[in-house]
């Protein structure tokens, strides 16, 4: 993958450490989804300023890729519609804006939403990769510490 999408991406994960597992991803047939999620002030200054991001502890962030599977390769970014919502235990509804970040053939898209202290949010995801017809449809917990 291209430097600078990779760095943001390893970036992100690993000054998120803490609040993550690590790299997640499902598998659709011919794509990979990668994702993660976790409060935004892990983010370094400089991550957060380039990508417009406001670095808060009751931010989250929502950081999804996709690649779809090519011989010899970690397989080919490409472009999706990526729909995103996400629920608390009290199942209040939170619809996420997602946009995409593209340079140097890497493509991802990202969601912020606030968070409180302990909050778990269920994230539930529809992404379809351009070309297909089919969304490729998953959910995941993450629970989140501002405190």
């Amino acid at each position: 993958m291209p430097r600078i999408i990779t760095a943001l991406f390893a970036l992100l994960l690993m000054t998120a450490g803490l609040t993550v597992n690590a790299e997640q991803s499902k598998t659709f047939g011919d794509y990979t989804i990668h994702y993660a999620a976790f409060t935004t002030d892990m983010l370094s200054t400089e991550v957060a300023r380039q990508y417009k991001i406001r670095r808060s502890k009751n931010r989250a962030i929502l950081n999804i890729s996709v690649l779809k599977k090519v011989m010899e390769t970690t397989g080919q970014p490409v472009k999706a519609q990526v729909e995103a919502t996400a629920t608390n235990l009290s199942r209040q509804l939170k619809n996420l804006t997602t946009r995409e970040l593209q340079g140097n053939g890497a493509i991802y898209y990202i969601a912020e939403t606030a968070v409180n202290n302990e909050e778990t949010l269920d994230f539930n995801l529809s992404i379809t990769p351009e070309g297909e017809s089919v969304a490729l449809s998953f959910s995941f917990q993450q629970q989140f510490f501002t405190d």
